[in-house]
């Protein structure tokens, strides 16, 4: 699904051809498929509106109107048959059911990053509250929303929540001025309190691995520190230098070539296919010999929000692999072999990552960065994809569809869907 302005199209993930069309009240400013692709709703957060439109029967929609209230934000449950819309000032989210029209309130919710988490199962929902300058985390049931558990939380200003995939494990982390990580059952007792280091900024990013056996934790200090499972300390602490030595790790380097063009065949006026070609350059990769030094940026220390530490971190689906990037070095790709725990490729870009993502059912990394090309990384080795197209398609973030043969990519103004073929077995 796209939109245009105040239009929806719906189009068909393996031929593009346009399925359905919907014109909303007012123009659309987020999108959001139900669980199980039945209905869609957009929302049109300047005037509070949230219009649902179904799949199945098209002439059927319904209309979610917060009236004074406002809107900051909207998504399903995981039932594909509630809605959650969160008021301005965060001062309640309201809960609408499409089956019974009936509606339910939390109350308090906190502004945070990250502050409403579901377990993969759709069973349980984690929400973030702030009461009387404190924070609580309160959990419900999804079948009725009846409150299951509330607790206050030992932080100074609670950042973000997360479930891991098993859903038994509630993690929390606190602001970045306090290294604090706990660890909560879904009972409400508290597992485990983790903190690396006391004065400097903290925590960055949290990922969980699929099996759930290990947590990610990337710091303002340029590390990585993977908690386990079973006593919830740490068991490896990944560095991130700016050279990289060890002659066990594969460094490939993007290096740009000019094409080469047959000069008996110029004519002139150039043909589009030819002058495009004449003024395109191409890309590929190259391994690099060790040692490495990679370009580091010093962060500036008087700003806010420095770009410094590790910012994006995402595990592999068969667990065996764990990227990370390290905002110091904005052109990086960090590759680690989780079985080992150690670092075995680094991609090394021309210009600042945008986005990663790794393939749902195999591991194979996709990459962009604000360039025309997409970059395929698996242990096989990595591969330069260039978008074919006129004009300059900038790609700043990709999604994988769930089967992995095709992959979404994002410019400012456009999209384009790639397809991959699979090997034959």
């Amino acid at each position: 699904a796209s939109c245009m302005q105040h239009r929806l199209l719906v189009r068909d993930a393996s031929s593009l051809q346009i399925r359905q069309l919907y014109t909303c009240l007012d123009q659309i400013q987020h999108i959001e498929w139900s669980s199980d692709s039945l209905f869609i709703l957009c929302a049109m957060y300047k005037r509070g509106i949230v219009q649902v439109w179904s799949l199945e029967q098209p002439d059927w929609h319904c209309k979610i109107d917060e009236g004074s209230a406002g809107l900051v934000a909207s998504c399903w449950s995981p039932d594909g048959r509630h809605i959650l819309n969160t008021t301005e000032f965060h001062l309640r989210i309201t809960v609408w059911s499409l089956c019974t029209k009936s509606v339910s309130y939390i109350k308090y919710p906190k502004a945070c990053q990250q502050g409403v988490a579901f377990t993969k199962d759709g069973r349980y929902m984690a929400v973030v509250e702030r009461r009387d300058c404190k924070d609580f985390i309160s959990i419900f049931v999804c079948s009725n929303w009846q409150l299951l558990r509330h607790f206050d939380t030992e932080t100074q200003d609670l950042f973000g929540i997360e479930w891991a995939p098993n859903g038994c494990v509630l993690a929390a982390w606190d602001t970045c001025l306090e290294y604090k990580v706990l660890l909560y059952s879904l009972d409400g007792r508290l597992l485990s309190s983790y903190r690396a280091y006391e004065w400097p900024l903290g925590v960055k990013s949290i990922a969980w691995s699929p099996s759930s056996q290990f947590l990610a934790i990337g710091s303002f200090d340029e590390k990585v520190r993977i908690l386990n499972h079973v006593t919830w300390k740490k068991i490896a602490e990944l560095d991130h230098p700016a050279t990289i030595a060890s002659k066990k790790t594969i460094v490939y380097k993007e290096v740009e070539k000019s094409p080469t063009v047959d000069t008996e065949r110029l004519s002139f006026p150039p043909t589009r296919s030819l002058a495009s070609s004449l003024f395109s350059t191409q890309s590929k990769y190259d391994i690099s010999q060790v040692p490495v030094s990679l370009q580091y940026i010093k962060p500036v220390a008087d700003r806010a929000n420095p770009k410094v530490g590790v910012g994006m971190l995402a595990f592999s689906a068969d667990n065996c692999f764990l990227a990370t990037k390290n905002d110091n070095i904005p052109n990086a790709v960090w590759i680690w072999d989780i079985r080992k725990l150690k670092l075995s490729v680094v991609l090394e870009q021309l210009c600042t990552i945008q986005c990663f993502q790794w393939d749902p059912c195999q591991p194979r990394l996709a990459v962009c960065t604000g360039s025309s090309r997409v970059y395929l990384w698996s242990p096989a080795g990595c591969v330069v994809v260039q978008v074919p197209g006129e004009g300059d398609f900038q790609i700043t973030s990709l999604s994988w569809h769930c089967s992995g043969d095709s992959m979404l990519l994002l410019s400012k103004d456009n999209f384009c869907v790639c397809y991959l073929e699979r090997e034959e077995v």
